[in-house]
């Protein structure tokens, strides 16, 4: 029977956006990896004063300000691990390694780059997508790129091609020039396709149906293009943790127009699902762009959403009400484009 090692994790994050990670010793569990600082919470410690007392023996800084992240529980074949982990966004001190170990701050867009433990890709993986998940709809394809361009235009990168009523040839020839447009602008464009046709068209990743989702046992494609996957119960996010997805939408949260036949499940049957999931997780059905905050204190790592943007008359103004889409490495990008 594996013991459970309760381990506090900070993710440090310095003015540009960029986070701290080190280097495992070769002799230890996982060694020769890189990792988000912490370490193992002992008997009466808080997860605060845990992290508190390893980012100091570590690396030297006090932290002043951290709050929840993200609580990743992963069974190795010899221990358990549940991962606590904290966003450190204001301490004091210049860090250094205090135990002589490698360390260097790394952009979300280069994490991919570094080796991880199994543990810490969901780490990963919840710091490079953002709050924002955007799905589209069928349109004439004059008005559709128009739409497309004006959402990337303000500053999406994170997008689901959703084509309803259009056959595979038509879905195609979409989707070939709006994963051009998408990569133009450096965003993310996930297909609703066969795995194959994914990696032939040079996509960035698929987004599975709950129904595609129940008929496979592995992940469908390999890192770094991404696997995302529709949930609608606990029986089905335990399935795309199984198969190794990257994130998933969980719906419906609140009642939605588009399947007005669903029961939404709430905020606070949402929260008690994804609690211990270890997995990014974004809240759909009924989601506004006011209704990123509350996602947010509920476990959430954002919203996606459909008809109240795609189908906004202002798709750009829209998009940019909403002031935590995007990390501050984002909003400098952003700046630049």
């Amino acid at each position: 029977m594996c013991t459970l090692l309760r381990v506090a994790v900070g993710v440090v994050v310095n003015t540009n956006g960029e986070f701290l990670v080190a280097l495992r010793a070769a002799h230890r569990h996982q060694g020769g990896l890189w990792e988000f600082p912490g370490g193992k919470i002992e008997p009466g410690e808080s997860t605060r004063m845990a992290l508190d007392r390893e980012l100091w023996e570590e690396f030297g800084i006090r932290v002043v300000n951290a709050h929840f992240f993200l609580r990743v529980p992963y069974q190795y074949p010899d221990r358990t691990v549940l991962l606590e982990v904290w966003r450190v966004t204001d301490y004091t001190g210049k860090p250094f390694g205090r135990e002589g170990q490698t360390w260097r701050w790394v952009s979300s867009d280069a994490l991919p780059m570094f080796s991880f433990p199994a543990a810490n890709l969901p780490i990963v993986a919840t710091l490079r997508i953002p709050s924002f998940y955007l799905i589209t709809d069928s349109a004439p394809e004059q008005e559709f790129f128009s739409r497309l361009e004006q959402a990337l235009t303000a500053g999406v990168r994170l997008i689901q091609l959703r084509l309803p009523g259009l056959n595979l040839e038509q879905y195609v020839a979409l989707a070939k020039p709006a994963i051009a447009l998408c990569r133009r602008f450096g965003a993310w464009l996930l297909l609703n396709c066969a795995p194959a046709l994914a990696i032939f068209l040079e996509a960035d990743g698929i987004h599975l149906s709950a129904a595609h989702l129940s008929t496979i046992s592995d992940r469908p494609l390999p890192r770094p293009r991404w696997v995302a996957a529709s949930c609608h119960n606990r029986d089905e996010l335990t399935k795309a943790c199984q198969i190794g997805a990257d994130f998933v939408v969980l719906s419906p949260v609140l009642p939605t127009t588009s399947h007005p036949e669903a029961y939404p499940l709430g905020w606070e049957t949402f929260a008690e699902l994804i609690a211990n999931l270890g997995m990014p997780v974004y809240a759909l059905g009924g989601m506004t762009p006011d209704h990123l905050p509350l996602a947010h204190s509920h476990g959430a790592r954002g919203i996606a959403v459909l008809s109240a943007v795609w189908k906004s008359t202002n798709i750009a103004e829209t998009i940019r009400s909403m002031p935590d889409i995007f990390s501050p490495a984002q909003k400098i990008r952003n700046l630049i484009l």
